[in-house]
């Protein structure tokens, strides 16, 4: 028995037959030949709610996220999104993929130079013709759109401040807006806290958790904090040495399980 099957509680696994899941497939990513950073992910992402996935540095999760939306290449393995196998796809397709697919980094990924509403409507740069974009001249319907994100986010007032002037929370803020802009299928969250305070980071977990029940988007967030994991998360996932080995909802995840992810008898000390 795989460790994986060891410690997957039964019955909580996303049903592969939901059109709007993201199925993953034998997933590999090798950095370097022979030194499989991810070995053989199987997965499925349910089309709802938020899923957690935790683990200890250097396990895998980021690049697990970076190969969901491309901005790391598969050594091998499936990953089925919407009809599409996002592993396969190169140049159009991939951009048009993209566009689906919302992103909150670790480190903002903002423009600084930019007002907050500038670089909220970066979201739209996908969708709307090359000459509005550089005119910014984008349509009055996607700006009302943006005004409406930056009070569901708590930044109204904000859209004509720069963004290096805004603090960390603020500018995580402004990254979901944006990611929510794009109008996307699913949202991605490579460690969305690890670089905030701690009422910041359970400001920015409450958002991404509103907004996956509000909208109806799924979101898959790579987080080191547990007990911030087990609050908002519906699902988590636990991965340990490029494997999953625990899959189910919060409130099963038992300290057994958590040595099994993070290893050792005293950690949680």
């Amino acid at each position: 028995m795989t460790a994986s099957a060891a410690l997957r509680v039964p019955g909580t696994e996303a049903s592969a037959e939901d059109p709007r899941a993201l199925v993953i497939r034998g997933l590999v990513k090798e950095y370097r030949a022979g030194q499989p950073v991810l070995r053989g992910i199987d997965l499925v992402v349910p089309g709802t709610g938020l899923t957690a996935i935790i683990g200890p540095s250097g396990t895998g999760k980021s690049t697990l996220i970076r190969c969901i939306n491309r901005l790391v290449q598969p050594s091998a393995g499936e990953i089925l999104f919407r009809g599409e196998d996002l592993a396969k796809l190169s140049g159009r397709p991939l951009r048009r993929a993209r566009r689906r697919i919302g992103m909150v980094f670790q480190e903002y990924n903002l423009v600084e130079r930019l007002s907050v509403m500038e670089n909220l409507l970066c979201g739209r740069l996908g969708y709307v013709p090359v000459w509005r974009a550089w005119l910014r001249r984008f349509p009055e319907a996607d700006i009302q759109r943006a005004f409406d994100l930056l009070d569901a986010v708590g930044l109204s007032g904000f859209a004509t401040r720069r963004a290096d002037a805004l603090s960390g929370g603020q500018r995580q803020r402004v990254g979901i807006a944006r990611a929510i802009m794009q109008e996307p299928e699913i949202v991605l969250a490579d460690e969305p806290t690890s670089s905030l305070d701690p009422k910041s980071s359970v400001e920015i977990m409450e958002i991404l958790s509103r907004l996956a029940a509000e909208r109806g988007v799924p979101v898959v967030v790579n987080i080191h904090n547990v007990a911030l994991a087990q609050r908002f998360a519906t699902r988590i996932v636990g991965m340990s040495g490029g494997h999953v080995v625990y899959d189910g909802p919060p409130d099963r995840l038992s300290e057994r399980d958590l040595r099994g992810i993070y290893g050792g008898e005293n950690w949680l000390e």
